[in-house]
């Protein structure tokens, strides 16, 4: 009898070792390596697994590639080919993720119902049984005379069936369940999802199949199991969205077909999800009278600019050590600017609680935010409501200065579009020419755009 061999690998970032220890030497977290048992693997089957994923060719020049061949293929949803960069590749691998009950099989549900009217689509669902997406399905008036549906987790039997079947577009809900007959330990663990992953991976690529897999995210809100997946796809997508809201938003956070950073926003209903055409039109639903410590900011998201309010609220401390709370928004960033506005704004919140919140749950990550996010503090503080038809974006600097941002005028452009007639913005992005109707007001430091409030 062959031997049974163990190893103990991090459920982090999925580096091996041969012993236990607490601490992952690759990624520095502590109690994350668990004990897996390596199944005895033949040569054949080990050198399979070492070959290139796709076919093999000869050596060319980068000069002499035809690109003419790359179709994409559009999903039938604005927002979705949005955040792929223009729909999908064949051959290419989608990892999409999100918490549970956010839409993710709804989603990618509605996308192989539609598609599967013109061309070969299989869905395989390891955790629900096909009378339940027959009812989601039913559920949701999609057409059903098409699509055809597989119900397995093992790894060997999809792709055995997907070779006789031939499908263009393949969904595997979800890559937590699936299994390789080689690895011994459980469904979920590091070991069976890379391996699970990888081969699926390799047949699309091997027979140009467009390949969406589901992903389910931990506690912090990443991607469960090691790191390496999200090395292995090609375009790696989270849908996010509160309990409370009926929006989600789809964010593209690796891309090797477009650009990352995409945003689509979609509308929970009772037919599933439905795209927004206009997301801005939804995050400035404000109240008619103005309320201190709010403002619109403009922010780029990808390839369009997208209007969303910011509130933030200035309080008289109740304990020795003032809150600084950020929804939304960098919590490190946010300690960083109130340093700025002490020092270059003679503001001091030191003995204040600050609380700032992004309405609608959209997270702000550019730096374009900075401007606004202190104006609003500066709102809250003296109790004073700024115009209800201003608009503000910029970068602060740490010396005082309002640095330019990417876009200027087509985010400008956008609030005009909004009914906006004020603006604050970097002196280096005001326009020459003033667009119809608005009032644009450039500042070069911070003291400039208090003095313009």
């Amino acid at each position: 009898m062959a031997k049974i061999k163990t190893a103990y690998v991090c459920n982090d970032c999925g580096s091996d070792y041969a012993k236990w220890q607490g601490r992952c030497d690759d990624c520095g977290a502590w109690n994350t390596l668990s004990e897996i048992r390596l199944g005895p693997l033949s040569g054949t089957r080990t050198a399979k697994r070492q070959g290139y994923a796709g076919s093999l060719s000869a050596v060319t020049t980068l000069a002499d590639i035809d690109l003419s061949n790359v179709p994409r293929i559009s999903t039938g949803v604005e927002e979705f080919d949005r955040v792929l960069g223009g729909g999908l590749v064949p051959g290419s691998a989608v990892l999409i993720g999100g918490h549970p009950g956010a839409g993710k099989s709804t989603l990618l549900l509605q996308v192989l119902c539609r598609l599967a009217q013109h061309m070969k689509a299989l869905y395989v669902t390891g955790e629900e049984s096909l009378q339940q997406v027959a009812m989601r399905a039913r559920r949701l008036d999609l057409p059903v005379d098409n699509l055809q549906l597989l119900s397995e987790t093992r790894v060997e039997t999809i792709c055995t069936v997907a070779g006789q079947q031939k499908p263009q577009l393949m969904v595997a809900d979800s890559i937590q369940v699936m299994h390789v007959e080689d690895i011994a330990s459980a469904p979920g663990g590091v070991a069976q999802v890379r391996e699970s992953a990888a081969q699926m991976i390799r047949y699309a690529k091997q027979s140009n199949t467009a390949l969406i897999l589901v992903g389910h995210v931990t506690k912090d809100g990443t991607l469960a199991g090691p790191k390496v997946l999200e090395h292995m796809i090609d375009c790696s997508i989270m849908l996010e969205g509160s309990d409370d809201s009926r929006f989600r938003t789809l964010r593209g956070t690796k891309n090797r077909f477009g650009a990352v950073n995409e945003l689509g926003v979609f509308a929970m209903t009772e037919h599933g999800l439905k795209e927004v055409k206009n997301p801005s039109a939804i995050f400035l639903s404000r109240s008619d009278e103005p309320a201190a410590g709010s403002v619109v900011m403009v922010v780029w998201e990808g390839t369009r600019p997208l209007l969303v309010e910011i509130q933030a609220l200035v309080d008289d401390s109740s304990f020795g050590n003032p809150r600084r709370l950020a929804v939304g928004l960098d919590q490190n960033r946010l300690a960083m600017l109130l340093a700025v506005l002490h020092r270059h704004g003679g503001l001091q919140v030191g003995d204040q609680d600050v609380f700032v919140n992004v309405v609608g749950g959209v997270k702000v990550v550019e730096t374009g935010a900075d401007l606004a996010l202190l104006l609003s503090i500066v709102s809250s503080l003296r109790d004073r409501p700024l115009p209800h038809d201003l608009v503000v974006f910029g970068e602060v600097g740490l010396s005082g200065e309002i640095r330019p941002v990417p876009s200027g005028q087509e985010r400008l452009y956008e609030a005009v579009k909004h009914g906006f007639r004020r603006a604050i913005v970097p002196l280096a992005n005001a326009p020459r020419e003033k667009p119809k109707g608005m009032d644009v007001v450039g500042v070069k430091t911070l003291a400039d755009a208090l003095a313009a409030i």
